[in-house]
């Protein structure tokens, strides 16, 4: 056309940039984007509209924003095009006050401007948001497009009011395909399988895509038998279909199956798009496998996905994830278009690779924060033992602005927890009965966390006993809490009913099983729980089970089985399994072992005075002096003292 010397008007120009925007090829948008300029064309609203919508759906949204926000006149679609982009992109909370702002406004939302702001509000848990637009939807006359519909139904059942959402699905009039894979998706992740699969069955038709929804729905709820049975009964499958089911490995802690399941979708023919290297991303960042995850990016730059936004965010949060941080740094700092989910992943990199400094500098020069930069801010304190830090930025947060979400009170919750912080942990609780997000089972298992490491095990109980459904967190905060405050039958009968329920112990659950057998002495059943972990759930031990077992083995005075143990278990040992060991030795007076397990000590860390002081005590029980001598003139030598012991306690302020 072009060549032609035929010149494009406005239609032409909409035509290219949809075109552009459905096969998400960003570099030719951009080189139409100068052409309309050259044009004159970039004060056209519909010219505009399309340039927002091309790059929302490319996702680079701070472009998509940059070009809305200086438009000279706007109409509901150049409103609706960037609340749809935010939504669509993980920016849900940016979506929601964008919407909020057109509201004062005279351009009216339409049935696509309630459905995805509905959607963001669903990705939230932001259930009283949620309601406050449903009513405006119904004030709009709206209640009745089904696509609206289909997005109540999605957005009830995602904050967990599944009733309300069974409601309003009996309540759309011609249900579509994708109203009854939204309500089977919503039952599934409430926990109601079997509503889920009758729903399923009484579908009228079924399609690719409800069966799909079903194995997805199955597979991100923890029920991956079930979705590679559905995936198998398949009578067709897509590049989704197998993207449900490596999400589903991949989001349920099976790295090893999602690189495997990766491997038949090739040897099948299936070509994979962002989605699938997301995933298989995720499962190198679970295994740890730098290598690996090298591997699979160069495939990736292969395959021309490199500028993909959402691919290259999730290669920034596999190096981070495997303790490759410059190389996170590296693919961030080569990012022409970094967004808001850029940033978080970085700072989120820094925080859990210890780095808490770096992570705050560079949240301060974000061009811009969301709710989820200050979650990753929040919860990198936290969980770097900095629970004071975490709470004075939640506090910040708050007069911000900024309204939090239930990872935000996560977060939270868990910095309260490791500093036995119950008063605040409470101010939180009450704060999540304001804002109703209470009943929602993620952060529900948080704060039972809380109450129970905070002592308050009785509170804990009663509010699992209210949670409907539970999930692996909550049962599993529920044995690692007996099993810290020593109730450690109470622990173990946990772990029986939760088996018997049908919900995965994770490898988390288990160190409470370990721990509660190590309290209470019981070697048999300690020994039973760590095999049955491998040979009946397929959980590789880390060190973290091998040192609970050597504690046991320890205390119980299997000196030599602990020896054994250390030596056979395949991974490095750290400080504390040889601490373990050393302070067993101590114990029971064994000489030759406690020498060995202090040597492994001095070469880990030699500025630890406590394995000094423990081979000390050992040589002056057995009646060495002259050892001991020798051990305390290495302390003085090397200027280490025991430091003095502390406790913490909660005081009114």
């Amino acid at each position: 056309m072009q060549q032609a010397g035929i010149q494009a008007n406005q239609a032409t120009f909409a035509s290219v940039l949809r075109v552009c925007a459905s096969l998400e090829y960003v570099n030719q948008g951009e080189g139409i984007h100068e052409e309309i300029i050259r044009r004159g064309f970039q004060a056209d609203i519909i010219v505009v509209n399309a340039l927002v919508d091309m790059y929302s759906k490319c996702g680079v949204v701070n472009i998509a924003r940059d070009l809305f926000d200086k438009m000279p006149q706007r109409n509901v679609v150049s409103w609706t095009t960037v609340i749809v982009g935010y939504a669509q992109n993980g920016c849900e909370e940016q979506a929601i006050q964008l919407f909020e702002q057109m509201q004062l406004t005279d351009a009216k939302p339409n049935a696509k401007t309630f459905a995805s702001v509905l959607s963001a509000c669903a990705n939230l848990g932001a259930l009283e948001r949620g309601m406050e637009i449903h009513r405006e939807a119904m004030r709009s006359g709206y209640q009745s497009d089904v696509s609206v519909g289909n997005a109540l139904v999605d957005m009830y059942s995602k904050c967990g009011s599944i009733d309300d959402a069974r409601a309003l699905f009996n309540e759309i009039c011609e249900r579509n395909v994708i109203s009854w894979t939204t309500m089977i998706a919503g039952y599934v992740k409430n926990g109601y399988f079997d509503e889920a699969w009758n729903l399923f069955q009484e579908m009228p038709e079924r399609n690719v895509v409800s069966w799909t929804a079903m194995i997805a729905g199955c597979a991100q709820n923890g029920y991956i038998d079930e979705a590679l049975e559905l995936f198998q009964d398949m009578p067709k499958r897509n590049v989704v279909s197998w993207n449900a089911m490596l999400a589903g490995y991949a989001q349920n802690g099976y790295g090893e199956e999602a690189l495997r399941f990766f491997c038949q979708m090739q040897l099948a023919g299936v070509k994979p798009n962002s989605k699938t290297f997301a995933s298989v991303l995720k499962a190198c960042s679970d295994l740890a496998d730098r290598e690996l995850g090298m591997g699979i990016h160069g495939k990736i730059v292969r395959s021309g996905f490199q500028s993909d936004l959402f691919v290259e965010n999730t290669v920034i949060d596999m190096y981070a994830k495997c303790a490759s941080i410059e190389n996170a740094r590296k693919e961030f700092d080569r990012m022409l278009h970094p967004d808001v989910v850029s940033w978080n992943a970085m700072i989120a990199g820094y925080a859990q690779n210890g780095l808490v400094n770096e992570a705050f500098n560079l949240f301060l020069k974000m061009p811009d924060r969301d709710v989820i930069s200050w979650t990753a801010i929040i919860a990198g304190y936290a969980q770097n033992g900095k629970g004071d830090e975490a709470m004075k930025l939640f506090q910040q947060m708050q007069q911000s602005g900024t309204k939090l979400n239930r990872d935000t009170i996560a977060s939270v919750l868990s910095a309260c927890a490791n500093l036995a912080a119950l008063e605040q942990g409470k101010q939180i609780h009450e704060e999540m009965v304001r804002n109703g997000i209470e009943s929602d089972v993620f952060v529900g298992s948080a704060l039972l966390d809380m109450y129970a490491k905070c002592g308050n095990i009785e509170i804990a109980h009663k509010l699992f006993d209210k949670m409907s459904p539970r999930n692996v967190v909550a049962w599993t905060a529920m044995i690692v809490g007996y099993a810290m405050h020593g109730r450690c039958k109470e622990a173990l009968n946990f772990f029986e009913q939760m088996q018997r329920s049908g919900v995965r112990p994770n490898p988390v659950t288990f160190l409470g099983v370990l721990s509660a057998c190590c309290h209470a002495g019981l070697v048999d059943e300690g020994r039973l729980y760590f095999n049955y972990m491998y040979q009946h759930y397929h959980i590789t031990p880390t060190v973290e089970h091998y040192g609970c077992m050597i504690d046991l083995l320890g205390r119980a005075g299997h000196l030599d089985e602990a020896w054994e143990f250390i030596n056979k278990m395949g991974l490095k040992p750290d400080a504390t399994a040889w601490m373990s060991l050393l302070g067993a030795c101590r114990i029971y007076n064994n000489v030759r072992l406690g020498e060995c397990a202090a040597q492994r000590l001095f070469e880990l860390d030699s500025q630890n005075a406590a394995p000094y002081i423990l081979l000390s005590n050992i040589y002056a029980e057995a009646g060495r002096r002259d050892d001991t001598e020798k051990v305390r003139k290495m302390m003085r030598d090397s200027r280490l003292r025991k430091e003095p012991g502390c406790s913490w306690i909660e005081v009114n302020k």
